[in-house]
């Protein structure tokens, strides 16, 4: 509590509508956890619709060179922040108008690629709403606290999504068609949580003057990023291992889901149980994860990352051949799956800090933003074609071969990191 009391007013307004704000975007993620078991089950979709689902959350992020300058030209924040809150989060109210008959969710149905469609226009938003935020606060937050309150906000936002996840599995189970109020609900939290965010005090956020056309800044920010991949080995590296992370993650994501919802043959408890439980232990972990990256190299680090990803994997298949499990309160505990997302919370610990800072350590402090631009745009390149290349995997090969494809990319990843920082000569 003396923390908080010794915050200047400035921060501690801006915690309490940040806290709020995480709060409910917890509650509004929670849901959206479980989109893929929706479409299986309560809309009958296809693996192919599960793995667009997957799509679009990358495909989005390519564009964020772009949304970066876009942006950077906007002076009335708030209301960008604002338009974004209706014109996103309003089409989920659709769903009010879904049917509640499983035969207009027969082969061919339209409604889950209206669903895909308004999941689409919901993450559009991420490009321009996520650097937003961290915008926001950095200009509101002291340094020596952000990442205090930032970490206080991010562990009562884990927790609310862990809880909504396994709620809302319980209720799908009651309640297939539940999805008619729930989303529109969501549609209704996203719209109130960004207006809440869009409070907090810009004064401090300094304004750029723009002295460069829009696409004479866009086609220097694709110089930029040419010399910095060809001239920066370490960092090239550095994104060759991420790429291939991000191929194999992306590759296995949906399939996961497919295994889980219909190999498995889960319920709504279980699906949401497994995946969020893991988050408790990763609540715990990612404080001593974040003094660890600012203590080794992130090459090393993320040997870490990608080794516990592929343990998961790897688990999955055992988990296949030995499916043990013991039932308890309607959730079907599997032995080896409950290891595998014990070596998937380490995993998810270590790359909610990976996938922010890890750039960083190539480059200088005033290029921070340009090297985390192309590590995002580079998410939207893979997210172009992995998702679908997984499903065209399982399709003819099945589970077994899509995670042991996956589990190949991650160790040729790790190999490749591994000689890049023990190569002689590395320093920029």
């Amino acid at each position: 509590m003396n923390f908080f009391k010794a915050l200047d007013p400035t921060e501690r307004r801006t915690f309490k509508l940040h806290l709020l704000y995480f709060f409910i975007d917890g509650v509004i993620l929670g849901v959206m956890a479980l989109n893929e078991f929706v479409i299986l089950r309560s809309m009958n979709g296809s693996n192919l619709q599960v793995a667009m689902l997957t799509q679009f959350m990358a495909f989005v992020l390519i564009f964020a060179i772009f949304f970066n300058e876009i942006l950077r030209r906007i002076k009335n924040k708030k209301k960008l922040l604002r338009v974004i809150a209706i014109s996103t989060r309003l089409p989920l109210f659709a769903l009010i108008f879904f049917p509640k008959n499983p035969e207009a969710y027969s082969a061919g149905s339209i409604y889950p690629y209206l669903f895909l469609a308004i999941f689409l226009i919901y993450v559009l938003a991420n490009p321009l709403l996520f650097p937003t935020i961290n915008m926001f606060l950095k200009n509101n937050y002291s340094h020596k606290n952000f990442g205090k309150l930032y970490g206080y906000a991010s562990t009562v936002n884990k927790v609310v999504v862990m809880l909504v996840t396994v709620g809302f599995g319980f209720l799908l189970d009651f309640d297939s068609y539940s999805i008619r109020y729930v989303y529109p609900i969501v549609g209704a939290l996203g719209i109130l949580s960004i207006f809440i965010l869009s409070l907090i005090d810009t004064k401090s956020i300094p304004i750029i003057q723009i002295k460069r056309s829009f696409w004479t800044a866009i086609k220097d920010s694709l110089v930029t990023i040419k010399s910095i991949i060809v001239g920066n080995k370490p960092y090239r590296d550095f994104e060759i291992g991420f790429m291939l992370y991000g191929i194999a993650w992306m590759v296995t994501f949906p399939v996961i889901s497919i295994f889980l919802a219909d190999e498995l043959n889960m319920n709504g408890a279980s699906f949401g149980f497994y995946k969020n439980a893991y988050n408790i232990l990763t609540i715990f972990m990612i404080p001593f994860f974040g003094k660890l990256i600012g203590k080794i190299d992130p090459r090393r680090f993320a040997i870490i990352t990608f080794s516990t990803m592929a343990l998961h994997l790897v688990l999955l298949i055992v988990t296949h051949y030995f499916p043990v499990y013991t039932d308890f309160m309607n959730i079907r505990l599997y032995l080896f799956l409950i290891l595998s997302y014990l070596a998937f919370s380490v995993f998810i610990a270590t790359m909610s800090i990976l996938w922010y800072i890890g750039s960083a350590y190539f480059c200088k402090d005033e290029d921070v933003s340009t090297y985390q631009a192309i590590h995002t745009s580079l998410t939207g390149v893979r997210g172009l074609f992995a998702p679908l290349l997984g499903i065209v995997i399982f399709s003819f090969f099945g589970y077994n071969v899509t995670f042991s494809f996956g589990a190949f990319l991650l160790f040729t990843a790790i190999i490749i990191l591994v000689r890049s920082y023990k190569r002689k000569n590395n320093s920029i």
